[in-house]
């Protein structure tokens, strides 16, 4: 081999050397419990790693009010996070869109025990509701926003996570309270057996996968292009059927107009 063949080689195995060894958080907006996150995502993060040589390293927080905190200090290189924190962080920390969920809009839902005798929302008035976090956009702004809207009186109380909204609901410690459809279908079955969705809000574009202004244009890109193949294999179906999307697309600022557009 001459030196210039050996020079191009060298400099293709250093070149693949740092890519392999950079390492990115990508923040996961906490709708359920850290560990139900853990083996939703990580594998994901291991299927793009494979795919690209970028290291993703998953992180949450406990609760979706601690990991706004995150948020707003930028601690994520990639994020995946509601419309309302999308809209907000774009503009306060740096955060901008990367994808989407293909075919899909983000709806709230109030959900109340299988067996209640609640069937409207006018019943709910004076009654003490659940919700994930007061910035949890379809499962807490959106519902809110609602009922306030139809001028009915409630105590909100925020519990951590739309899971523990679900579990306080079919256990009857609270009578009604907030979520997604995505969620309710991904809680256990135990769970999601014992409840009923009493009301369901129009759609609006879905969470973002954003990423911080600091990530490089060449990291972005294929992280982005990794995301969107997912569903082009049919380990990549597997994977994303677990996260209950069925594909994921570009996206660009101006598709959370809608969202932006609501007075909460």
């Amino acid at each position: 081999m001459n030196s210039l063949a050996l020079s191009i080689l060298l400099t293709f195995w250093l070149a693949s050397s740092v890519i392999a060894s950079e390492r990115y958080s990508f923040g996961v907006v906490p709708q359920q419990a850290a560990s139900k996150l853990v083996r939703s995502w990580n594998p994901v993060f291991k299927h793009i790693e494979r795919q690209t040589g970028i290291k993703l390293l998953f992180a949450t927080k406990r609760n979706i009010s601690t990991f706004e905190n995150a948020c707003a200090s930028g601690d994520y290189d990639f994020v995946y996070m509601n419309p309302y924190h999308y809209i907000q962080f774009h503009g306060e920390t740096g955060y901008r869109p990367m994808a989407k969920a293909r075919d899909k809009k983000i709806k709230g839902i109030i959900v109340v025990k299988k067996d209640s005798d609640i069937h409207s929302l006018e019943e709910l008035s004076g009654k003490t509701l659940a919700f994930a976090s007061y910035r949890a956009f379809g499962a807490s702004l959106v519902p809110r926003t609602a009922l306030k809207k139809k001028g009915i009186r409630f105590t909100s109380k925020y519990v951590g996570s739309h899971d523990t909204v679900y579990y306080n609901i079919a256990t009857g410690n609270f009578i009604a309270g907030g979520g997604v459809m995505r969620t309710l279908e991904a809680t256990s079955d135990n769970v999601r057996k014992r409840l009923r969705v009493l009301w369901v809000s129009p759609g609006y574009t879905p969470h973002a996968f954003a990423v911080h202004a600091r990530v490089p244009n060449t990291i972005v890109s294929k992280v982005k292009q990794a995301l969107i193949n997912l569903d082009k294999t049919d380990e990549g179906k597997i994977l994303l059927d677990r996260l209950k999307i069925k594909g994921i697309e570009a996206a660009k600022n101006s598709d959370w107009d809608d969202v932006r557009k609501l007075k909460f």
